[in-house]
């Protein structure tokens, strides 16, 4: 398995920014919802570089979400937490719309529903997955704290928040005056809407939760 610091598709250069000091950060949290049928709720991005889409699965209970560069001529894209019952839906949605998705990205293992990264693989070959490296899970790429994942000139930004399975990352959108407004974490099921993920299973604890929450999916740190 091919491990990466820096993770991007050969598609043009991406300036990097220098480092912050600690700051809270104004982010737009994209948690899962808890367990209801409650319908899905509409999130829009003020960048005229990103498009974004919020995708729901209503058995599991589950948001996948859509993020694609529109503003690159190859309009690279990517699903994070695809789930297999939608993985149809998704790939004609990301279809009708003209983009190249190039990765299928978890935020953790995912015991309660069967993540769609692996049938999305069969359906679309050059798709790449990625999941943490502390989930000890199989993918094609491994993150850890600190990784970028690009996607033509916008990246995602990799934190660790073990808690509600030891493997759990949040993905963040890139900060610097190129990058999507507002910034938005994509944050699994460390934080739902009203709510966390259960810490009773897979190396959960409820004490790193916490400190997951309020360190890492509120604030940045200096790199």
């Amino acid at each position: 398995m091919l491990q990466s610091r820096f993770l991007r598709i050969p598609l043009s250069p991406t300036t990097l920014y220098p480092p912050k000091p600690t700051t809270l950060l104004p982010l737009l949290s994209l948690a899962r919802k808890p367990r209801s049928r409650m319908s899905s709720y509409a999130t829009s991005s003020e960048s005229p570089k990103l498009l974004f889409r919020q995708l729901f699965e209503k058995e599991s209970c589950t948001y996948t979400y859509l993020l694609a560069d529109v503003s690159h001529p190859e309009k690279p894209a990517l699903l994070v937490d695809p789930v297999d019952k939608t993985v149809d839906r998704d790939l004609s949605l990301i279809k009708d719309l003209g983009l190249k998705l190039i990765y299928a990205i978890n935020t953790h293992v995912h015991a309660d529903h069967v993540t769609g990264t692996g049938l999305i693989k069969t359906k679309s070959p050059g798709v790449k997955s990625i999941i943490s490296k502390a989930s000890n899970a199989k993918a094609d790429l491994f993150v850890e704290a600190g990784d970028k994942i690009c996607f033509g000139d916008l990246f995602l930004e990799v934190r660790a928040t073990p808690g509600h399975t030891l493997g759990c990352v949040t993905y963040v959108t890139g900060d610097g005056p190129n990058q999507a407004r507002p910034r938005m974490a994509f944050t699994g099921d460390a934080l739902l809407i009203r709510g966390c993920g259960r810490t009773d299973f897979q190396d959960g604890s409820s004490e790193q939760l916490y400190k997951s929450v309020h360190s890492q999916a509120r604030t940045r740190k200096s790199a």
